[in-house]
């Protein structure tokens, strides 16, 4: 009998930068439900990968001094990197800038077109460039963007626009008659309270102020919207032909029976794309799960308020399968999470190595020294209390797992296998071994008893490979065992004998102490690099190969000239920022004003040659948190491509304060 195909997605990842733990969270969530649909028997297709066009993308290259094409190549390779290392399964990791993907979107742009589905005019309005967003001002929350809570731009530009009302009423019908389609049900409401039931404007699908996406290939000013770029990954992922020439995988697994995303971009899963697969004449997607936050303290994570936290250094201090233990366990259904430095220790060290690794160790321990590392399958006739209720407990656990994963409870499905761990716990304490051991007629219970945890053990891996598959795997081969099926996962004594192999402790204790050190060296780090982000305006020369694409430096009015005040600064006192070497706290009087300004170039000036100096500052920057100090400004610099650092300084003496222009 063929297996019932399966098909999942994450949103593809934003190569702007490196991907924080929040954001790898959903690469981890989707394994774990993609490797249980496997376990249940479903033909799984796990598609993941980058989205590599917009605005943004164009700004970071130009920054680095880099083709958009080179700076998106090193981060989507960075982000598959990251999501091989958390154990991600996918089946396909696909780029937007696939030769295939980009050839479907024009046609699927041409064809939109050509049904009168797009329409050419001008959009004025708000644009957030970090979102690829446009606003009305009415749409703007505190004059910010409704999204992200920056600032919005103003933006007029000629452009298409596709014809969202259109498709409306067909879309509401359909949230409607299908419950399950947007989950939890309280993203529902809010896409249906906050925009569909209010009216949907058309939505502009192309842009002409930069160049760096999918082109227009009847009219070459225009590249494709960003949003209507990425969306399509899922079925170009697949193989969809916008002609009809459609691929095997596509007519195998669309629809798509689960598009796993954050909350943040549900506004574009569960009405812009169900309304593109309409025009397209596309049966819509499943369902869609808008999974909510990993924060850090009290808010997003962010590079500016230094508060980001890696999937590779914790990793690196944790494990790979501790973390995905943590970020599975602790993500409430439809609340926001929360992850510190301390909370992940403290899982360690009570649900990881006091529940798991305990329970794995002392078992192995005492069969290995009541018998030589064999035990024997008990029979029912030797039961004793608590030994009926222990096994139904364990037994009964497959079921309870399987109703939380299926219905993407993944923290619940955890639990409940970690509940059966507890009461193998409890089980050592009720029937007490060590007491058995003591006492030779009661070597054939002691049996029964190690055979009966051993078995709960197998078990219980076996229901836990799916969200800790390292872990699992070495639980196996402690016990000379295999994972089993869901099936066999509700019987219990399956094999004659248990013989049992020693291993290094699943998980040892840690003392966040002794972690602490490392955790501020890579605070300090991430710091430093992101002050020498912001610090360094000029950039290193481009390779030589790329110095002829001179025309890819984008070309500024003088009106965007002029809103950047550039002063002349005194610093009069200047010292280094503890535990960092590369940065400088520098106290700046600008006339009657004084600032704290932070600088990345302690590599390069020390604080006492500072003292005195009177230097050029961006002073109109937001201020920022640079290793907890408010940073009020920018010093000037030049950079040669040997390394050299110049300060940009007034050929002449002149007044702290004075302005360039």
């Amino acid at each position: 009998m063929a297996k019932k195909p399966y098909y999942i997605t994450t949103a593809i990842a934003y190569t702007s930068g490196k991907p924080h733990i929040g954001n790898t969270y959903e690469a981890i969530l989707a394994d774990a439900i993609a490797r249980f649909k496997r376990k249940e028997g479903y033909d799984v297709f796990f598609q993941t990968g980058t989205d590599e066009h917009g605005q943004k993308i164009q700004e970071k290259a130009e920054a680095a001094g880099v083709t958009p094409q080179a700076y998106v190549d090193k981060v989507a390779g960075e982000i598959k990197n990251i999501w091989d290392l958390v154990g991600t399964s996918y089946d396909k990791f696909m780029r937007t800038t696939d030769d295939d993907h980009v050839k479907q979107v024009a046609k699927i742009f041409k064809k939109f077109y050509d049904q009168g589905d797009i329409y050419k005019d001008y959009y004025e309005g708000m644009y957030c460039t970090p979102c690829e967003s446009f606003w009305t001002e009415s749409q703007l929350v505190d004059g910010k963007c409704p999204d992200c809570g920056r600032d919005c731009k103003p933006a007029r530009e000629e452009a298409y626009f596709f014809k969202m009302g259109k498709y409306a009423d067909r879309l509401i019908e359909h949230i409607n008659t299908h419950p399950e389609f947007i989950q939890p049900v309280s993203r529902k409401n809010e896409m249906m309270n906050n925009f569909l039931l209010k009216g949907l404007q058309d939505l502009c699908v192309s842009r002409t102020s930069f160049t760096w996406g999918v082109p227009v290939d009847f009219d070459n000013r225009h590249v494709v919207y960003v949003w209507l770029d990425a969306l399509t990954n899922y079925i170009t992922g697949l193989g969809f032909d916008a002609d009809g020439n459609h691929g095997e995988l596509y007519k195998k697994h669309w629809p798509a029976d689960l598009h796993l995303i954050g909350k943040d971009i549900l506004r574009f899963h569960t009405i812009y794309w169900p309304i593109f697969l309409m025009a397209l004449g596309e049966p819509l997607p499943k369902q869609i799960f808008g999974h909510p936050w990993l924060l850090q303290g009290d808010g997003k994570m962010s590079k500016s308020k230094g508060n980001v936290i890696y999937a590779d250094d914790l990793a690196r201090l944790f494990g790979v399968d501790a973390v995905r233990y943590f970020v599975l366990h602790e993500m409430p259904f439809d609340n926001d999470g929360q992850i510190t430095w301390e909370l992940v220790t403290e899982r360690f060290n009570t649900e990881l190595a006091n529940v798991l690794g305990n329970l794995v160790s002392r078992t192995i321990a005492m069969i290995d020294k009541y018998f030589g590392g064999t035990v024997v399958k008990s029979l029912p006739a030797n039961e004793e209390d608590p030994d009926a209720e222990f096994k139904g407990t364990v037994t009964g656990a497959v079921e309870k797992v399987k109703a939380k994963a299926d219905e993407l409870r993944i923290a619940d499905a955890i639990s409940e296998v970690f509940a059966l761990f507890r009461r193998a716990n409890k089980y050592i304490d009720e029937t007490m071994p060590w007491a058995l051991a003591k006492d030779e007629s009661k070597k054939a219970r002691l049996n029964d008893v190690l055979y009966n945890l051993a078995e709960a053990i197998q078990i219980g891996a076996s229901l836990l490979d799916s969200f800790m598959p390292e872990t699992a795997e070495k639980i196996f081969a402690a016990y000379g065992g295999e994972s089993r099926s869901l099936e066999d996962c509700g019987k219990f004594g399956l094999r004659e004998s248990v013989t049992v192999t020693a291993i290094s402790p699943l998980f040892a204790r840690l003392d966040f102490k002794t972690l602490a050190p490392e955790i501020e060296k890579i605070r300090a780090e991430q710091a430093a690099a992101y002050a020498k982000e912001q610090a360094q305006p000029v950039q290193p020369a481009q390779p030589a190969e790329e110095a002829k694409e001179e025309e890819k430096v984008p070309e500024i009015t003088f009106d965007d000239f002029v809103k950047v005040q550039l002063r002349v600064g005194e610093i009069i006192a200047c010292e280094a920022v503890p535990k960092s070497n590369k940065l400088l706290k520098e106290t700046v009087k600008f006339g009657d004003e004084t600032r704290t300004i932070v600088s990345g170039i302690a590599k390069h000036y020390k604080p006492e040659e500072m003292v005195g100096k009177k230097v050029v500052f961006v002073t109109n920057l937001a201020p920022r948190k640079v290793c907890g100090i408010l940073s009020e400004g920018m010093i000037m610099a030049a950079e040669d491509e040997n390394g050299t650092l110049a300060l940009i300084v007034p050929d002449k003496d002149v007044e702290s304060g004075a302005s360039l222009g």
